[in-house]
């Protein structure tokens, strides 16, 4: 599977997770048999790493790649801690026990729900913004994607806001990856055959 599929599939992934957002935490909480919403998020995240080597070559190198990372690792975190609110169903005066006590520990907070998952989107959009003079409308489209999701989850706390922010973050990654002069970087596979 080469990388850029990766990162499509991955971004289809936060796709779908924010549309299933979009039905409300008592569907979130009612999902059988497992947590369709996080896993979408988990999986998704964790294919964009890919978007590391198909912008860079390289996983760990510059800050784009750096923020991306950690906020993968972040998001991994956030969707583990999704995880354990999905698993009180319908328990609601559990899972706000849960929340109130997540949300007393900055050193859980901080890292996993707040500034964290800010970095993997801040990644994104250094990642674009390398290709501004190139390609100006994809990067500029998936820049305000980025902006969208931000303004959508700090400003506004609307989810809608949110998703379609995802939407077109996506539009703008998928067309820049889909350049012709984007470096490929060997356009390194996953599993060779």
């Amino acid at each position: 599977m080469k990388l850029k599929i990766c990162v499509v599939i991955g971004l289809i992934f936060l796709v779908l997770n924010q549309a299933l957002l979009l039905k409300g935490n008592s569907f979130i909480q009612t999902q059988e048999p497992i947590d369709y919403a996080h896993w979408l998020l988990f999986l998704g995240v964790l294919l964009m790493l890919a978007m590391n080597v198909v912008f860079t070559g390289n996983t760990f190198t510059g800050m784009a790649s750096i923020l991306t990372s950690l906020g993968v690792i972040a998001l991994i975190g956030q969707a583990t801690i999704d995880f354990l609110w999905w698993s009180y169903g319908a328990d609601y005066e559990g899972m706000n026990q849960l929340v109130h006590q997540i949300m007393e520990q900055p050193s859980i907070r901080i890292p996993f729900i707040t500034i964290g998952p800010a970095l993997f989107y801040l990644g994104i959009a250094l990642h674009a913004g390398k290709f501004i003079k190139k390609h100006p409308i994809w990067s500029v489209i998936a820049i305000i994607g980025v902006i969208s999701i931000g303004v959508g989850s700090f400003v506004y706390d609307n989810r809608t806001v949110i998703f379609l922010g995802h939407i077109v973050l996506a539009v703008g990654i998928v067309a820049l990856i889909s350049q012709k002069n984007i470096p490929h970087h060997k356009d390194v596979s996953i599993l060779k055959s």
